[in-house]
């Protein structure tokens, strides 16, 4: 089971031009946590009375904007609901696309013999697609290209923090995370198939890959090593 605290938080949206400037604030406090947090954390941050948090995430909920989870039994007691911010808006087409995704990793699951490579295999196809519409790398090497498919990833959502010579990048935002959530193996083999085939693209092909999903708080982390270094 993955740890909710761990990983990156959910791809930012768009405010939606319906909420009012409080419910908004809440919105905009979930999406900048790690993990689900509780009716009373929410109370505490936003200023706001419980009650008034509670309207306010019945509502977001009811958008889609927030789902809501039950909290680990401790004790006597049925345990108390957590929320989390899908980073989805009223006008942004990403929730029938993550739906979607998710039917998708469900089906490959379910039907391939290798779930991570054909998830894979798919992932370098969409990567070759991405690569040939963001354009070439802004020179020769693999730095440039290391930063092009950093650039990729940034117009997908996922708001990669590079190092020095980009050969990590820690991925704070996933555009899918519900659907990572409930088949790693799958979504993220498609994430790491994007970047492979990115590189292929870009002359690229064999550098060595690695992406650990989540990772850490706050992040997954994508190594992209030198080819001298296999």
């Amino acid at each position: 089971m993955i740890n909710s605290h761990l990983g990156p938080r959910p791809a930012r949206a768009g405010r939606s031009r319906a909420l009012s400037p409080s419910r908004a604030g809440l919105l905009e406090t979930l999406q900048e946590q790690a993990g689900p947090v509780g009716l009373a954390a929410l109370a505490a941050r936003t200023g706001l009375h419980a009650n008034t948090v509670r309207e306010h995430l019945d509502a977001l909920a009811r958008e889609g904007l927030v789902v809501r989870e039950r909290a680990r039994p401790e004790g006597r007691g049925r345990p108390g609901w957590l929320y989390r911010a899908t980073g989805h808006s009223q006008d942004d087409p990403r929730p029938e696309y993550a739906g979607l995704a998710a039917a998708l990793a469900a089906v490959i699951t379910r039907t391939s013999h290798n779930p991570p490579a054909d998830a894979h295999a798919a992932g370098v196809d969409w990567g070759r697609r991405l690569a040939e519409e963001t354009g070439r790398p802004s020179g020769p090497g693999a730095e440039p290209a290391r930063r092009q498919v950093g650039r990729i990833l940034e117009e997908m959502g996922f708001e990669p923090e590079a190092d020095a010579d980009a050969t990590t990048l820690r991925l704070t935002r996933c555009p899918l995370l519900e659907a990572a959530h409930q088949h790693p193996e799958v979504v993220c083999a498609v994430h790491l198939g994007i970047v492979d085939g990115a590189l292929e693209s870009y002359g690229e092909e064999g550098t060595p890959t690695e992406l650990l999903p989540f990772a850490e708080p706050g992040a997954c982390l994508l190594h992209l090593h030198d080819q001298g270094d296999r």
